[in-house]
């Protein structure tokens, strides 16, 4: 296990402080291929897809079922993660270095050991949420969500523009102190990455990631499963690998994967017909406005409460 050291994540960030042109555009800017192709409210179609890749491998599931507060605050646990990743790519780079420190150092208390041997893992081996190969796959699962999401809506994306994207991505990996050698230096990289992790032992679905999919997706309560989680759970089972899908034991049949993809291909002109300050991620709009010199806008900071509150009518947390 190498853990990423406060020395290490503060080399990262005065790095990245070398290479920012402007400080209040922040890591990657409004002119990026980052904002781009993951500024609209549509990358969060791959949300399920993302969160379920982590919770495949097992020091990430483990570290999640131990520590986090997720089942007894789903709300405010999605709000504290989002609000720091959107701190890092569309906050000015104070603000992105502020989040990158307050992350790590919450980081710095998850750790234990995983109980039971799964996949590769043998019972007893330890895990740290500042390792790095763990943070490696979360960044992984990301930035391969956003892509899989994008080409299901928009149709197949330049291998330039495929580059490009996972190329400034690695300026988000490195507010994690995530190693420059472990990142990607092209799509094609990362493909090779992602197809070695999943054709691996390293990744397996313990018994407390599908206690945390099933709740993520509204399935752990005795009641009916929330309409919004079973479309939920649809999309993510069209997105994800197949065979992960079946080892989560979510709905995954040729015909429902056809059913999805159908919606969303029926679904994508009129989406791209949409205003953008209607689709952009609050986050965006806010960091747009502020590089014009505008207020924060009042609609932004209502998307933003309503996409939060999504999370209780997915999970059936909260709802009478």
């Amino acid at each position: 296990m190498a853990l990423v050291t406060q020395p290490e994540l503060e080399a990262a960030l005065d790095s990245l402080s070398r290479e920012v042109r402007d400080r209040r555009e922040g890591i990657l800017g409004p002119g990026s291929t980052a904002w781009h192709v993951g500024g609209d409210l549509a990358v969060f179609l791959g949300g399920g897809r993302a969160a379920l890749l982590q919770l495949a491998h097992p020091l990430v599931a483990h570290a999640v079922d131990h520590h986090s507060r997720t089942r007894g605050d789903v709300v405010g646990r999605f709000q504290r993660t989002f609000r720091n990743v959107f701190a890092m790519i569309f906050g000015e780079l104070d603000e992105a270095f502020t989040a990158a420190r307050r992350v790590h150092a919450i980081h710095t208390r998850v750790h234990g050991t995983i109980p039971h041997a799964i996949g590769s893992w043998p019972a007893g081996t330890r895990y740290h949420a500042n390792d790095a190969d763990a943070l490696r796959w979360v960044h992984a699962t990301l930035v391969d969500s956003v892509i899989v999401v994008r080409e299901r809506l928009d149709g197949a994306l330049s291998d330039a523009t495929k580059d490009a994207y996972t190329i400034e991505m690695n300026r988000f990996a490195r507010l994690f102190g995530i190693p420059r050698d472990k990142l990607p230096a092209s799509w094609a990289e990362h493909i090779i990455y992602m197809e070695q992790m999943i054709g691996s032992g390293r990744l397996a679905v313990a018994p407390c990631a599908k206690e945390m999919a099933m709740f993520l997706l509204g399935r752990a309560g005795p009641g009916r499963q929330p309409r919004l989680g079973s479309i939920v759970e649809a999309v993510t089972a069209s997105l994800l690998p197949a065979e992960l899908a079946r080892d989560f034991g979510i709905a995954s049949t040729r015909r429902s994967r056809a059913g999805v993809r159908a919606a969303l291909t029926a679904l994508a002109p009129l989406y791209r017909r949409l205003p953008g300050k209607l689709v952009a991620i609050p986050a965006r709009s806010e960091a747009m406005r502020r590089l014009a010199g505008k207020p924060p806008s009042r609609f932004a900071a209502w998307t933003e409460r309503r996409l939060f509150g999504l999370t209780r009518q997915v999970t059936g947390t909260g709802i009478l």
